[in-house]
């Protein structure tokens, strides 16, 4: 016991130290990159590095699994070239059980970067994306969906235009039973639409069924009146709509399935924050087969000789599970393979593979 602890110990100071050597490399290398996106928007170098600090969190989660097998490849090479593995081996210990706490640690540490480290993530990406929408726009997020349904905003500097809508289509361009209300420059209400389809197309909202109510003078209803076809312009465009959903990242994990059952009663398609989802409750065994994958190629000698060509072909094994997974992410939002499949099935085919080379090559 008092071994197994000193190994995840070490592993777990190792991922730390790792940790601290990419916030050095990609902290400077995100902030020339946001000063050069944003630097004809007005963003000074203050601005550019606050953005940087609140990006940083999410990039390091992102890439995790990579930070947990070069931690386990300095683990395993100190521990050989201190000759302690030749003594946990000579104590009796298989490779499989001197494997196990590191990889017990990694999955440890999975469970807390997904019961800690998530929503931290989520605020610091949520806080990012509105403060780049700030410099881009000089608005936020123009789209939100709640239990009450759709609810969307348009205008610029002459006015504002509030929409609600029961329902829509999977990208937000045609609206059921919506209710536009008109804000003028000073805030006061100016116009009301209710329509039963409304769709967005050319710079306008194309209306069916409309019944409009003028709220700046005299009775509204007295005044109303209902129109088959109407025109409501406006300024937004289909890529802002796509745009302001953000990314599944941004929300916590807590908050996912409610999301998920939000946008499925809005019209919208969920199947991005699903495989999200999938993803980050397989993020633990991720890292365990990170572990097992970088201890199946450096568990040996020193002297032993390879050492470069195995430190690769772990590296190489390790790097491509971690694209590999991306690329059934994107397999899986697109709706070609099973949710499930495309969030477990790269992390548990590496840990099997990662187990069988141990035991070939380690335990005979």
């Amino acid at each position: 016991m008092i071994l197994s602890l000193y190994i995840a110990r070490r592993f777990l100071s190792l991922v730390g130290l790792v940790c601290l050597v990419f916030t050095g490399l990609l902290l400077p290398i995100d902030l020339a990159e946001q000063l050069r996106r944003l630097g004809d928007d007005g963003a000074s170098f203050a601005d550019g590095l606050r953005l940087a600090a609140l990006n940083l969190p999410a990039a390091l989660y992102q890439i995790l699994p990579l930070i947990v097998i070069l931690a386990t490849l300095a683990l395993f090479l100190s521990l050989a070239r201190s000759s302690e593995l030749v003594v946990i081996r000579g104590a009796g210990r298989s490779a499989l059980r001197a494997v196990m706490a590191p990889a017990l640690a990694a999955m440890a540490l999975g469970v807390a970067a997904l019961l800690v480290v998530n929503p931290i993530v989520a605020a610091t990406q949520t806080a990012y994306e509105r403060e780049v929408d700030r410099f881009r726009t000089g608005i936020s997020s123009i789209l939100s969906i709640s239990e009450e349904g759709v609810w969307l905003r348009q205008g610029d500097e002459t006015g504002q235009t509030v929409i609600r809508a029961a329902r829509s289509s999977l990208d937000g361009t045609i609206l059921f039973d919506a209710s536009f209300l008109s804000f003028d420059g000073d805030g006061s209400p100016e116009m009301r639409i209710d329509a039963r389809r409304a769709e967005l197309a050319s710079g306008e909202w194309q209306m069916n069924g409309a019944k409009i109510w003028r709220l700046d003078r005299g009775n509204p209803e007295a005044r109303a009146r209902i129109e088959l076809a109407y025109a409501l312009p406006s300024s937004l465009t289909i890529e802002q709509i796509r745009d302001s959903f953000g990314v599944p990242s941004s929300i916590p994990i807590f908050e996912l399935p409610d999301f998920i059952r939000q946008l499925d009663a809005a019209g919208f398609s969920g199947l991005t924050h699903r495989v999200w989802l999938q993803l980050e409750l397989a993020n633990p065994v991720m890292l365990a087969a990170m572990v097992l994958l970088g201890a199946a190629f450096t568990m040996r000698h020193s002297r032993a000789g390879g050492t470069g060509i195995a430190i690769l072909t772990a590296l190489l094994l390790g790097f491509g599970t971690f694209f590999l997974r991306n690329f059934a992410q994107v397999l899986g939002e697109s709706g070609q393979i099973p949710v499930i499949l495309a969030a477990w099935a790269p992390p548990t085919a590496a840990a099997m593979l990662a187990v069988g080379i141990i035991l070939h090559l380690e335990d005979g």
